[in-house]
C-alpha cells in the first residue's frame, strides 16, 4: 500500500464497537472533523510552549503543521502522530537565553541554533535505531533514568512561574484561580471541555481576572485593543538561528526527553492498534528530529509526538493517519493569521503563570509515572541512588564548569543519570 491509499470504513464500524487502523480512514467530512478535534487537542501546549519561551506562537502553530506533514511522509503514512511544540525545551531555553517570562525573546537565535543541533544528534540516533534496533537505548536508558529526567525537567522550571510571573499579591492570587479553575474543569467536567482542560481552565481565569482587574481595578486591566487591531491574514515573524557553544551543549541533552518521550507514544499506539509498530521507530526519530530542525530553522520550537492526540486516539478509536494531514493542513492555516496570535498576547501574565504550575507539575508527574508504569524497584539501591541524585541536582540547577562553559541542572541531572546508572550498574 502506498503513502495515501486509505481503505475508506463507514462510522458502522465504530458504532460496532471497531476500530480504524493508521492505514484506513473515515469518509472525507469526517476525517476533516476529527482533524480539528486533533488541532484542538494540541492547541493549549502547542501555543502554551512559545510564550513560556518568547517564542513567535504564529511560526510555532505554523511549524507544527508543517513538522506533522514531514512526519507523516517520513514514516511513509504509517505512523498516527502530531508533532506539537515541545516542553522539554522550555527549562534549558530559559537557561541559554535570560528569558524573563513575558513578551518577545529578545535572545531567541542562539536557542534556536541550540534546537537544531539537538534535532541534528535526534536525526542520527533514528537513523542508528533504523538500522540497529532499540535494544542499546533500553540499555542505557532504563526507565529509572528516563523517568527521573523527564520529572526533572518539570522541577527544574518550578521556580519561574512563582518568582518571574506574579509581581504582586493580585497577581499571586490570580495564579490560585488559575490552577484551581483548570483543576476543576480537570475533575468535573466530560468529553471535549475535559480533554481542553488547559484551554478551558485558562479562558475562565482570563473572564475572572478581567471581572477582579477591569471592573474593580485591583491588577493591571485586560487590554485586547491588539486583536481588534491585528490583520487577520499575515506572515508570522521568522527569526534566523545563531550557533552558540553554549547554547547547543545546553539544550542537546533534550535529545534524551525526545527519544523516550517517542518511544513511548509508539509503544502506546502499537498497544491500542494491536500494530506493531516498532520497525517504524527510527523513521519516527528522524521525522521528528528534521521536523524540530527545519522549525528552529525559521523562529519555531522544537517539536516532538503528542500525548494529547493520543489521548484523542484512545477516546475516539480512529487511528487513521489521514486525520494527521487534515491536522497538519488546519495548523498551517492558523499560523497565517496574525488576530490569532494577537489573541494568544492579550492573556494576562498571572494567567499564563498559573497554567505553568500546572504543566510543569504535569511533567513532574509524567516521570513519576514511567516509574509506576515500568515498576521500577525503590527498594534496590541503585535505583533509588540514581534518582535520588537526579531529582535534587536537577531542581537545584547544580551547574558544572569547563572553563567558559557551564552545564546546567537540566544537562548534569541528564547526563549524570546515565553515568550514574552505568556506574552503579556493574556488577559487583
Amino acid at each position: 500500500m502506498g503513502m495515501f491509499d486509505w481503505t475508506e470504513k463507514s462510522a458502522a464500524v465504530l458504532q460496532q464497537g471497531g476500530v480504524i487502523g493508521p492505514d484506513e480512514r473515515l469518509p472525507w467530512p469526517q476525517t476533516g472533523a476529527m482533524g480539528v478535534q486533533h488541532v484542538i487537542a494540541m492547541f493549549g501546549s502547542t501555543v502554551l510552549a512559545p510564550i513560556l519561551m518568547g517564542f513567535d506562537t504564529n511560526v510555532a502553530i505554523l511549524m507544527s503543521g508543517i513538522g506533522t506533514l514531514i512526519f507523516f511522509v517520513v514514516t511513509n503514512g504509517k505512523v498516527p502522530s502530531y508533532l506539537g511544540s515541545s516542553f522539554a525545551f522550555i527549562g534549558v531555553v530559559i537557561a541559554a537565553t535570560g528569558f524573563a517570562g513575558k513578551g518577545p525573546n529578545a535572545n531567541i537565535a542562539v536557542a534556536l541554533g541550540g534546537i537544531i543541533a539537538c534535532g541534528l544528534v535526534y536525526t542520527v540516533v533514528g537513523a542508528i535505531v533504523a538500522a540497529v534496533g532499540t535494544g542499546w537505548i533500553e540499555r542505557v536508558m532504563p526507565p529509572v533514568v528516563t523517568g527521573a529526567v523527564v520529572a526533572v525537567i518539570g522541577l527544574n522550571l518550578a521556580g519561574v512561574p512563582i518568582k518571574n510571573m506574579a509581581s504582586s499579591n493580585f497577581d499571586a492570587w490570580m495564579q490560585a484561580v488559575t490552577f484551581v479553575s483548570v483543576g476543576l474543569v480537570a475533575v468535573f467536567t466530560r468529553g471535549m471541555v475535559q480533554r481542553l482542560l488547559i484551554l478551558v481552565g485558562l479562558f475562565v481565569a482570563s473572564v475572572i481576572y478581567a471581572m477582579f482587574a477591569n471592573g474593580m481595578g485591583l491588577g493591571k486591566p485586560l487590554d485586547l485593543s491588539g486583536v481588534a487591531s491585528a490583520a487577520w491574514i499575515g506572515l508570522p515573524h521568522f527569526t534566523a538561528p545563531v550557533f552558540s557553544a553554549n547554547a547547543m551543549v545546553l539544550i542537546v541533552p533534550v535529545v534524551i526527553i525526545l527519544v523516550a518521550e517517542n518511544l513511548g507514544h509508539l509503544k502506546a499506539v502499537t498497544a491500542m492498534t494491536g500494530k506493531d509498530l516498532d520497525p517504524y521507530l527510527g523513521r519516527a526519530f528522524m521525522g521528528d528530529g528534521i521536523a524540530t530542525m527545519l522549525s528552529a530553522g525559521v523562529g519555531g520550537t522544537g517539536v516532538t509526538t503528542y500525548a494529547e492526540n493520543i489521548g484523542v486516539m484512545a477516546a475516539t478509536r480512529i487511528y487513521s493517519t489521514a486525520v494527521f494531514i487534515t491536522a497538519g493542513l488546519i495548523a498551517i492555516a492558523l499560523g497565517f493569521s496574525p488576530k490569532f496570535g494577537a489573541i494568544i498576547q492579550a492573556i494576562p501574565l498571572p494567567v499564563m503563570g498559573g497554567v505553568s504550575i500546572v504543566v510543569f507539575g504535569l511533567i513532574t508527574i509524567a516521570g513519576a509515572r514511567i516509574w509506576v508504569d515500568n515498576k521500577v524497584d525503590f527498594s534496590q539501591n541503585r535505583n533509588l541512588i540514581v534518582a535520588a541524585i537526579t531529582l535534587i541536582i536537577g531542581t537545584g540547577d547544580f551547574t558544572l564548569r569547563f572553563g567558559d562553559f557551564a552545564l546546567g541542572g537540566i544537562g548534569t541531572a541528564t547526563f549524570g543519570a546515565i553515568v550514574l546508572y552505568a556506574l552503579l550498574n556493574r556488577k559487583s
